[in-house]
């Protein structure tokens, strides 16, 4: 698979990577088995980004990426985040802290339960509004200077605030959204990592599933599936943007690829330093998510593509 690189960390991991999150958290149960599977295979097929944080589960995502990159530490290029704290995992309340101290516990929590002594890629989750950046910043360079940490990032921050950061400690990759029907980054923060070499790494590529297709319908999803309550998965949002999800599957019946691939291979395309993460617990969506790195759209493509309406509906 193609490489790209974590900004001027000089760290390189493949195009596509894998998100975890939902192998333990928002998405509905999952087998543990498979999902550790998952991981193993993505790392035989070049998907060596593997992304988690101490909020999934709580705790138990790491565990579980822990368990399933045993025995291939130098194969692997491991993410995890702090900041958020669970309050109630029944309605998915989460409550912020990025404090010196929590910052530094939180990482020691993690290295324990990956089984790692040093963490590739911590990102501060979400930015603490009781806490200047700089000072959880500042706790976070700490941790590169006594070796648990090689690289930092943050999550779904504006360019004020990653200058700010910067100011304090390189910034190796700010993970947002970014897809079809989340382009929000498009305007100014990608534009922003460009300039400053900063690798842009979208999780939720796919819209959350929904431009792979399988998704025609809130019935579709679990009690325990987040996307049940997910504002553009509402009746009236949903059928507004199906006409978005055909769109994407007009093409890829086009190009001989799924609309998965074709979503992913949009991401793709909008630079070099951009990294998707695309998440899944099943073997064979993860086999079809690593082949959209052979997907070459071409200009007309990506213009019809980029041309699709904006998603009806609120991200949350």
């Amino acid at each position: 698979m193609e490489q790209r690189r974590l900004g001027t960390s000089g760290i390189e991991v493949g195009a596509i990577g894998l998100g975890c999150m939902g192998m333990s958290w928002a998405y509905g149960p999952a087998d543990q088995e498979e999902s550790i599977a998952v991981v193993r295979r993505a790392l035989d097929l070049g998907c060596t980004l593997v992304d988690t944080a101490d909020m999934y589960g709580p705790f138990t995502n790491e565990e579980l990426v822990g368990r399933a990159v045993a025995g291939r530490r130098d194969e692997v290029i491991l993410a995890t985040k702090c900041g958020n704290v669970v309050h109630d995992v029944e309605t998915f309340e989460i409550q912020r802290d990025g404090s010196p101290e929590h910052i530094r516990t939180a990482c020691e929590g993690s290295l324990r339960r990956l089984g790692v002594e040093t963490i590739d890629l911590y990102y501060l989750h979400r930015v603490d509004p009781k806490v200047p950046v700089e000072e959880s910043v500042g706790a976070m360079a700490e941790l590169v200077r006594a070796g648990k940490v090689r690289a930092l990032g943050l999550s779904e921050t504006d360019v004020e605030t990653l200058e700010r950061a910067r100011a304090i400690h390189p910034i190796a990759a700010l993970q947002s959204e970014l897809s079809l029907w989340t382009r929000d980054p498009l305007g100014d923060v990608l534009p922003w990592c460009r300039q400053h070499d900063v690798a842009f790494v979208p999780f939720a590529p796919l819209g959350r599933g929904f431009l792979t297709g399988r998704y025609r319908s809130a019935d579709a999803f679990e009690e325990r599936d987040f996307r049940a309550r997910n504002p553009r998965f509402q009746e009236e949002a949903l059928r507004q943007n199906l006409g978005l999800a055909d769109r994407v599957r007009e093409v890829a019946e086009r190009l001989g690829a799924t609309p998965g691939q074709v979503a992913l291979a949009w991401v793709l395309a909008q630079g070099p330093q951009v990294i998707p993460i695309p998440g899944t617990k099943r073997l064979a969506y993860l086999e079809e998510n690593a082949a959209a790195a052979e997907v070459v759209l071409g200009e007309g493509d990506v213009a019809e593509l980029d041309a699709l309406p904006a998603a009806a509906g609120s991200r949350y």
